[in-house]
């Protein structure tokens, strides 16, 4: 299934079934609860879970796996410490990949924490899920079960049963199991994530370092967080103990509503510190629905690159403040293209929908169904325009097309106050840096220590493909431009970038001008 961080369709009502979720056995994700809907005025603490603990309980399973792997090779072909599906987004040295190191990759038989690695055949696997039907669907998360050749689900009151796969999706880490018995089944339901508050109780059930059913409470601690390859996801944080084996189980509120699937904690050490992750119920509840309809999820499609605005590249664009998604590429035959959007557009808004930053859009996206027509509010040339776009299905592969790219002379300038030294593209100089030869641009030869272009993050290789969204094909082109720019007192120019086979755009002071 494909990885990448594109737009999920996610329908706008609540479903109120029972799905259950798991978690990979070395521990690496939690499972949470939300608080409780929305109140009008604070509530006292709760005397006593306990009833709330017998209403959920029988719900909540344990869920263990076992995956054949290839000698030494950790799940999915990746690296050791990561997981196939939801492998670990953080720079090196960030805290929460201590997390993952030590509880993500499931072990041989036999393995020990600190012990060498040494090859294996047989992985075991272990998590938390919970039914959210009688008739036997279960919750969790997708990397608690990626690749497993067994899934086998233990109720509270100790029957076993094999797990059938219904479908996951690893771009939000859910996957929907089923499980056959004779009788009904005791199960549980979202509840609406929307209404929680920070503050709100959350109660977590789940099966903690394999131990079995284990609860523990605490409050919802923050809405909206943002994690690094969480694009889709708007988590909730919680400060209810969670530890590795819980990834996949349901955090309740007072009312033995599931409001949230448990996915990821803080860490620096490995252990629960008080700050974990979960997937809020309304997000779970639609993705969930669509697995259950087909085994898959169906996405909505837009077609486009898209990057955060700064202070700067407002100020460049004429924006009064940093907000909306800005446009760094457009695909050819997407739905962007046919709507008519452009490099440089900044998304303020999709439908009703306002775009205060990047990861708003494509989780705007995510509730849009497929083949919607709505209105896109963008920022053109330091003006607002309406454009009307129809949004297609998630096309299997997406391939960017290359302009064509006109010889260029030698050249080469200096722009001392923003630190960088350009030329044009040279055959030499494209085959030093990689350079394709359809592309187009002003080349980035080098870089001053402690410049405003190092700040900025640009680097010896980068083309330089417009300035202040006008297209440029030489150095000279481009010392024309910034030129104009100081005529017209602009303290800051955006320019236009491509590394690879990413494009982004970046801005940068004059302070000469």
């Amino acid at each position: 299934m494909s990885h990448s961080t594109a737009e999920i369709l996610c329908s706008r009502f609540l479903i109120r079934a029972k799905f259950g979720q798991k978690t990979a056995i070395a521990g690496g994700m939690a499972l949470i609860l939300v608080a409780s809907a929305s109140i009008a005025q604070a509530r006292s603490a709760p005397d006593s879970f306990a009833d709330l603990v017998d209403n959920v309980s029988p719900a909540v399973v344990n869920i263990a796996t076992i995956s054949e792997r290839g000698s030494g090779a950790s799940p999915g072909g990746g690296e050791r410490g990561e997981s196939p599906n939801f492998r670990s987004p953080f720079p090196e040295g960030h805290p929460f990949n201590d997390f993952f190191d030590r509880f993500l990759e499931p072990r041989q038989f036999g393995d020990r924490p600190g012990q060498p690695q040494r090859p294996r055949q047989r992985v075991s696997g272990a998590g938390s899920g919970f039914i959210i039907d009688a008739e036997g669907y279960v919750v969790t998360n997708s990397h608690v079960v990626d690749e497993a050749n067994s899934i086998k689900i233990t109720l509270r009151d100790g029957r076993n049963y094999d797990a059938e796969l219904i479908g996951q999706d690893p771009k939000t880490d859910l996957a929907l199991l089923k499980i056959d018995a004779d009788n009904p089944l005791p199960f549980v339901e979202f509840g609406n994530s929307d209404e929680t508050r920070v503050g709100d109780w959350v109660l977590t059930v789940g099966n903690p370092f394999s131990l079995g059913g284990s609860v523990t409470a605490g409050i919802i601690s923050a809405r909206g967080r943002d994690l690094p390859g969480g694009t889709l996801i708007d988590f909730m944080q919680i400060d209810a103990p969670i530890n590795p084996g819980n990834s996949g189980g349901p955090a309740f509120n007072s009312e033995s509503e599931v409001i949230g699937v448990n996915t990821a904690i803080f860490s620096p050490n490995g252990g629960n510190v008080g700050i974990g992750f979960a997937i809020p119920s309304n997000l779970a509840a639609a993705v969930i629905e669509d697995l259950r309809d087909d085994g898959q999820v169906d996405r909505s499609w837009l077609g486009v690159r898209i990057q955060g605005v700064t202070d700067d590249i407002a100020r460049g664009f004429g924006l009064e403040k940093p907000t909306g998604a800005l446009v760094a590429a457009v695909e050819n035959g997407s739905p962007a293209a046919a709507a008519g959007l452009k490099q440089g557009d900044v998304i303020l808004a999709w439908g009703d929908t306002v775009i205060e930053s990047v990861n708003d859009l494509p989780r705007a996206v995510a509730f849009t169904p497929v083949g919607t027509t709505l209105e896109l509010e963008v920022w053109r040339a330091k003006e607002a325009e309406t454009l009307r776009v129809t949004t297609a299905a998630q096309p299997s592969e997406e391939s960017l097309a290359s302009s064509p790219n006109p010889a260029a002379g030698s050249s080469e300038r200096a722009f001392d106050e923003t630190g960088i030294t350009l030329s044009n593209l040279t055959p030499d100089l494209r085959d030093r840096f990689s350079v394709a030869d359809t592309l187009n641009g002003v080349l980035v030869i080098d870089v001053e220590p402690g410049s405003e272009a190092e700040k900025k993050g640009l680097l010896p290789g980068d083309v330089i493909l417009s300035v202040g969204l006008d297209p440029v094909s030489s150095a000279e082109e481009l010392a024309g431009e910034i030129d104009q720019l100081r005529e017209e007192k602009v303290t800051v120019v955006t320019l236009g970038l491509q590394r690879a086979d990413r494009e982004s755009f970046v801005a940068l002071r004059l302070d000469n001008a």
